[in-house]
């Protein structure tokens, strides 16, 4: 008899869980409190309580080819970067591919997941839920938590000494959604992460000034990279990540500095990190330099105080007839549903072994996805996790014991501190590549690239040196798909495909660069002839 597995959320986690589950012959059950799939991607005009809320403009911020589950490449005509609805309608072509939608529930709140008595031998939850009213209750075999972690507003305004003087308007990054209202307004926002940023540049363009306060600062990178291709298929290679692990700390953190300050000087835009040998996440921001170029966006540093109309920052300065405030502080998380001692939340941060299993349970049948910030996609991130989980539920992979996870979680927690820091915005950052291969390695898919140099040369150099995508993680191994090679040689057509939407003359293949160098060589050879004709 297969097992029930609850998972509680339609969002990208609880989506690809459902497809897990479906894969290792699990038998789920998905939980929605609201009408719809697409959790946070799922843009509404009113913001709701207990629902994640993005803003009209969210585009992504990793490209399609890096950011599509690896048994399912997004349509080839798909822009590189993705407008929420365009994300939406994948997911939706997703959910309709693999028949997903007869296993969720709707407008169905989880309201208690509880142990049951015998959990030591039998590992199951009995879950409660609540619907049109009327309260019921199952048995399950396991539960993957997938309710996301944008939900809960952080918005700590007794860090802002007179803010209840303040005679404007202020609310919290989670309730903007268009910048139609704020014509010829003063605005500040405070934080600098992609949020930020995004409103602030959007901001620019209908608002008579807008300023950005910062306490730490933040790289900001476009999303456009070499040769106009994806930054996170230049940027997330195997070798990259080979060398960031390899190379001594500081050189490291000195490439970093060169790359992020390729685009532009962070130090003469008031935007470099103060401290910048920190591995943090940087901004994705494509207008952001311009807007500060254009005097339209203004950097500032942390607010020291607030009056009924100013602003008054570390430095000194002061800010006179702001209208609004925006506080993109970022969001805290809970599990308002579970008991306080299965997944405790501290300083927003959760002790999960791997980012995912409670390591005090006698069965390791809980599972909560999604929970990390990855540096790249979270797309495939949460895949791996979904496919490890199912394997654990179904007895085909095992966790080490107790004492084993928790020193692991203390150990990993030291080194995230080490490399991104301590601020709220970091406690769920980790490394992508390597965490990527740690889940595969749990699974048994992670490719063996010396046995592939010599079987498949042309693919193995495309895995190393090429983009990290999801796709490699289904060539071997369990779920492993016919298709992966073929999605991984192809994959530049796909990411060109949106772009040509103009015919051209072909052009000569021979490289621009190459001709050049013929023609140097000529005026060499010419000059040495002429000169022996002289002589």
């Amino acid at each position: 008899m297969a097992k029930k597995v609850a998972v509680i959320g339609a969002g990208v986690s609880g989506l690809i869980s459902l497809k897990c589950c479906l894969d290792e012959g699990l038998e789920p059950t998905c939980f929605e409190r609201t009408e719809d799939i697409g959790g946070l991607w799922r843009f509404k005009e009113n913001v709701e309580d207990g629902r994640a809320s993005i803003y009209h403009s969210v585009i992504t911020n990793t490209s399609k080819e890096m950011s599509c589950f690896s048994d399912f490449p997004m349509p080839e005509d798909f822009p590189n970067f993705l407008h929420n609805s365009k994300l939406l309608e994948y997911f939706r072509i997703f959910a309709k591919k693999f028949d997903l939608l007869k296993y969720i529930q709707f407008q169905t709140t989880v309201i208690s997941v509880k142990r049951r008595p015998d959990f030591a031998s039998s590992g199951q939850w009995e879950v409660h839920t609540q619907s049109n009213g009327k309260e019921q209750h199952a048995v399950f075999d396991a539960v993957m938590v997938c309710s996301g972690h944008h939900i809960q507003p952080h918005l700590p305004l007794k860090s802002f000494p007179g803010i209840e003087k303040f005679k404007g308007q202020y609310f919290h990054s989670r309730q903007y959604k268009h910048p139609a209202g704020f014509e010829g307004k003063r605005i500040l926002v405070v934080g600098i992460g992609n949020s930020a940023i995004d409103i602030a540049s959007e901001l620019s363009k209908k608002a008579s000034q807008v300023f950005i306060s910062t306490r730490h600062g933040s790289w900001v990178m476009s999303r456009i990279s070499e040769d106009g291709y994806p930054w996170d298929m230049v940027f997330h290679t195997r070798f990259s990540s080979m060398l960031r692990n390899v190379l001594p700390r500081t050189i490291v953190k000195w490439m970093m500095e060169q790359q992020m300050n390729r685009w532009f000087n962070h130090e003469n835009y008031g935007l470099v990190p103060q401290n910048k040998y920190l591995l943090k996440e940087p901004v994705l921001n494509d207008d952001l330099p311009s807007r500060l170029l254009y005097g339209l966006v203004k950097v500032k540093t942390k607010v020291k105080e607030l009056t009924e109309t100013a602003a008054i920052f570390e430095d000194g300065t002061v800010e006179e007839d702001i209208d609004v405030i925006v506080f993109a502080t970022g969001y805290t998380f809970s599990f308002s549903f579970l008991e306080d001692s299965l997944v405790k939340v501290e300083g927003n941060s959760v002790s999960l072994y791997k980012y995912m299993f409670p390591p005090q349970l006698e069965k390791p049948t809980l599972a909560c996805m999604g929970l990390i910030q990855p540096l790249g996609s979270i797309f495939p991130t949460v895949e791996l996790q979904a496919r490890w989980a199912t394997r654990v539920f179904k007895g085909l992979c095992s966790l080490p014991s107790e004492t084993t996870m928790k020193v692991d979680i203390v150990e990993r927690t030291e080194k995230k501190i080490d490399l991104f820091g301590k601020s709220q915005s970091q406690t769920l950052q980790t490394n992508y590549i390597d965490y990527l291969d740690e889940l595969a390695l749990e699974i048994g898919v992670k490719p063996d690239f010396v046995s592939l140099f010599f079987k498949d040369p042309q693919l193995a150099v495309k895995l190393y040196f090429g983009p990290c995508n999801s796709y490699q993680y289904r060539l071997v191994g369990p779920g492993q798909w016919e298709g992966a090679r073929n999605a991984i040689l192809t994959q530049k057509q796909r990411i060109l495909k949106p772009l040509k939407t103009r015919t051209l003359e072909s052009s000569s293949s021979m490289p621009a660069a190459f001709l050049l160098k013929i023609l140097g060589l000529l005026a060499v050879l010419l000059a040495f002839f002429f000169q022996l004709q002289w002589f």
